[in-house]
């Protein structure tokens, strides 16, 4: 995936982001499964304005199971498991609650955005949108590891 696509013409049109985060096809929600255990994500794409969940990865394929939706599933070459939902889920914008547990984190093309507070929880609002100043730094573990980062 390729990002930071320039949209409108002439400069202050901004980029397409998700909170920010450069995007231009899709992105993904990392996260740690507070009962697993397991680095897992939510990947999403892109159209307009809109974004479509249509699959779950997690290096414990018991996070798949905890969806409890109906899906096909596959595993990665290097060891991911994948369900790929068979009824794509798509949204205009997502609340989500967020703890430092989780880690909740954005992710496209090798950059990450933090989506939870140092401490206790928080309500974070996701939504496509043009961002003058887009914002996103190198992945932290475990979301550096190119496995996560080619499975967006």
């Amino acid at each position: 995936m390729v990002l930071g696509m320039a949209l409108g013409s002439g400069g202050g049109a901004g980029r397409l982001t998700v909170n920010g985060l450069p995007i231009q096809s899709g992105f993904a929600i990392g996260y740690v499964h507070s009962v697993y255990h397991a680095p897992s994500a939510e990947l999403f794409t892109v159209a307009g304005r809109r974004f479509t969940m249509w699959a779950v990865v997690s290096t414990d394929d018991s996070v798949l199971d905890y969806y409890a939706v109906a899906g096909t599933r596959s595993r990665t070459p290097d060891g991911l498991w994948v369900l790929r939902l068979a009824e794509p889920a798509t949204y205009q914008e997502l609340s989500l609650l967020t703890t430092s547990i989780g880690r909740r984190t954005l992710l496209a093309d090798g950059r990450c955005l933090r989506l939870y507070p140092a401490s206790g929880a928080a309500e974070v609002r996701l939504a496509v949108e043009l961002t003058p100043d887009p914002r996103g730094e190198p992945c932290p573990p475990p979301y550096s590891q190119s496995r996560f980062l080619n499975a967006v």
